[in-house]
């Protein structure tokens, strides 16, 4: 789903849509591919924030190895776009977690970060050894992670990308960590789901949703622009559901 329309009050940072083509692209590698079916009320949503109007829309898809795959782009009257994504994995599977967020302002892109985070004490080594082969370039300001940020890998990057140089060097990150994720899924076979193994990724999924809920900012927006009943189940059944 996406912003389809002719106002283009509706259209997104170019960076970000940018971002969300790379998304689409590995996104239709994976097999299996399906559209996961979630609520009406949930795709495409409308509010106010005061005096600014907000648009929110949601992409879910499930697929071989995946429970969930969510892609959401939102956008708070005509400065403040956000791109939101994260592959969720079966626990049976011994693949981390995608996640990448982005957050432009009428002055810059504020906040990007990506990561492939671990569901296990570490990466499995086939992607730690692939993102270690990785070349990039420094970037100029690094952002420092929130508290509950031990959920990231050491591999994640958290910036505020000065310039085009900057911004093509992020998405290309996200392009590679996409590559390494969608071409692991070929060699995988599930774990029985209730082996040890299994069980222990759930639970590391779990803690990292429980994180990820700390983050206050996106459930104040969301209860000032609806309300905060509707806010927690946005969050609760779609953001960050548990497995």
């Amino acid at each position: 789903m996406s912003f389809n329309s002719s106002n283009s009050d509706q259209l997104l940072h170019p960076f970000l849509e940018a971002i969300a083509d790379r998304i689409r692209l590995h996104r239709s590698l994976l097999p299996d591919l399906k559209q996961l079916e979630i609520e009406s009320d949930l795709i495409n949503i409308k509010g106010k924030l005061g005096n600014d109007d907000l648009f929110i829309a949601n992409e879910l898809h499930i697929s071989k190895g995946f429970r969930k795959l969510h892609l959401e782009r939102a956008k708070i009257g005509s400065g403040l776009h956000v791109l939101h994504c994260v592959f969720f994995p079966s626990p049976a599977f011994d693949i981390p977690i995608f996640g990448v967020d982005v957050v432009a302002t009428p002055v810059g892109i504020s906040a990007a970060i990506v990561d492939l985070s671990p569901v296990d004490k570490d990466l499995p080594l086939r992607i730690s050894s692939q993102i270690e082969d990785i070349i990039v370039p420094s970037f100029s300001q690094k952002r420092e992670l929130p508290v509950w940020g031990d959920i990231f890998s050491k591999y994640v990057y958290f910036i505020r990308p000065e310039g085009c140089d900057e911004e093509a060097s992020f998405i290309d990150i996200v392009d590679q960590y996409l590559r390494i994720l969608v071409e692991s899924i070929a060699f995988i076979e599930p774990d029985p789901p209730n082996s040890c193994v299994t069980i222990g990724r759930y639970d590391y999924q779990k803690l990292y949703c429980i994180q990820q809920k700390r983050n206050d900012k996106t459930r104040n927006v969301l209860s000032k622009a609806f309300n905060p009943n509707w806010a927690n189940r946005y969050i609760e059944t779609l953001l960050f559901d548990c497995p």
